[in-house]
């Protein structure tokens, strides 16, 4: 039923299909990036630094003379990966400890559930900050702390859909047949709790790139001459009142991704959970 109701969604919900395209578009811009950008992304041109656009450079250059639409494109690259990696990270972690706490309850349960409301004391992105200040800024850094400090909401979303999934009558079978708990947990619990994890999977994706983009910003992300729209953001703040196009793109850039894996997960929730549509 969940899967039809995903078919159904592509006609029915507006929603939906206004998150699917934009988060296609953007990935596609991302994938093919060698192919679309104009110039190297680290090409100046040093006769027109802070060109305005115009035919040479649609979307201006930079104080370097870089090209901003071919940083713009490598730079969604990166924020992409970023988000991907990340949350694949972060969802493996909620999803494995979400089953086990669900499934065997009693004192893993607790100990899984006081662990991820110690986890939830500390605010996401100053906790981000502390570690990466004690850690070299890089880019395999930023995705492995974002994953590993933003998998409590998978682990709660995984764990509630447990504890329905294990008083079901197939699984009560299977313990009756003598299933391992790990066969149980992987065969017949994870396939069905499998929206839960998309929807976190996908709303994860949007948080990732904010974080990301915020941490590229303050110099602690991606660094130069590596192209991100955090960075981007960050070269453009000095020349904001000359050349306002260094700023207004990336911003762009990250609004209509954010947006789009919003849109996306909002509609998913809405179509695996009926009883939340308003």
């Amino acid at each position: 039923m969940r899967i039809k109701g995903l078919k159904n969604a592509l006609g029915t919900n507006g929603m939906f299909v206004c998150g699917l395209g934009i988060v296609a578009a953007m990935s596609a811009l991302a994938i093919f990036a060698p192919l679309l950008a104009p110039y190297p992304p680290d090409e100046t041109h040093l006769k027109y630094i802070l060109e305005p656009p115009c035919s040479a450079f649609p979307l201006g250059t930079d104080r370097l003379g870089r090209d901003v639409l071919s940083r713009l494109l490598y730079g969604g690259r990166v924020s992409l990966w970023v988000g991907f990696v990340a949350v694949g990270i972060s969802v493996s972690i909620g999803s494995v400890l979400g089953l086990i706490s669900g499934y065997f309850r009693g004192l893993i349960d607790e100990a899984v559930m006081r662990l991820v409301d110690i986890m939830l004391c500390f605010p996401s992105f100053f906790l981000i900050l502390a570690v990466i200040a004690f850690l070299e800024p890089s880019l395999t850094n930023i995705m492995i702390v974002i994953g590993l400090t933003s998998w409590m909401g998978g682990a709660r979303l995984v764990r509630a859909e447990t504890l329905s999934l294990r008083e079901r009558d197939y699984i009560l079978s299977s313990k009756l047949t003598g299933c391992r708990a790990l066969y149980i947990l992987f065969r017949h619990i994870l396939p069905n709790a499998v929206a839960p994890i998309l929807i976190t999977a996908t709303l994860g994706i949007a948080g990732a790139i904010l974080i990301e983009s915020g941490l590229s910003f303050l110099g602690l992300g991606v660094q130069p001459p590596a192209a991100s729209w955090g960075n981007m953001l960050m070269d453009g703040k000095a020349a904001i009142e000359i050349a306002p196009w260094l700023s207004i793109y990336p911003g762009l850039a990250i609004l209509i991704t954010v947006l789009g894996y919003n849109l996306l997960g909002e509609s998913l929730r809405d179509i695996f959970d009926p009883r939340l549509k308003r």
